[in-house]
């Protein structure tokens, strides 16, 4: 397996889907499960630790599914974008406030629902594969932060 494949697929954890019942659904929530539990282990550290782990699950997701996507594909399998965009959705939340950023942004994700989600899928190349998630994660981190603000 190539480097770029090994990162896309959010370090093997995209083809866990594929080995248990032969296909690629579901492999985005592996990688957000990934990216919650890459959080909860950094859980209340600086603010700027969480923004760098999103910038470079950011830069690797460009780097790394820029080889498959062509013709404007997105493999079920690449999950870094899913792991970029639950980072984001996560930043300095913890409690009912990070569960809340991370139910609104795998379900924005998914269903491509939330404004300007859809149109960053359209993106081209690896550009498209990653601002959906990452635009999906701002509204995620937006609930979550409005949550906080809510229930401190």
């Amino acid at each position: 397996m190539t480097v770029r494949r090994f990162i896309a697929s959010g370090f093997g954890v995209g083809f866990i889907p594929r080995r248990l019942w032969g296909s690629d659904s579901g492999a985005g929530t592996f990688g957000a499960g990934l990216a919650a539990l890459a959080s909860l282990a950094v859980g209340w550290r600086p603010w700027w630790l969480h923004v760098g782990m999103f910038a470079i699950a950011v830069g690797l997701s460009v780097w790394a599914s820029e080889p498959f996507s062509d013709d404007g594909a997105d493999p079920g399998w690449i999950v870094i974008d899913e792991i970029a965009g639950t980072l984001v959705a996560l930043i300095g939340l913890t409690g009912w406030p990070w569960l809340v950023a991370l139910v609104v942004a795998r379900a924005g994700d998914i269903t491509k629902a939330l404004p300007g989600v859809a149109a960053a899928e359209r993106l081209h190349g690896p550009w498209g594969i990653t601002m959906d998630d990452v635009i999906a994660g701002l509204y995620g981190l937006a609930a979550g932060w409005a949550v906080y603000a809510v229930i401190g």
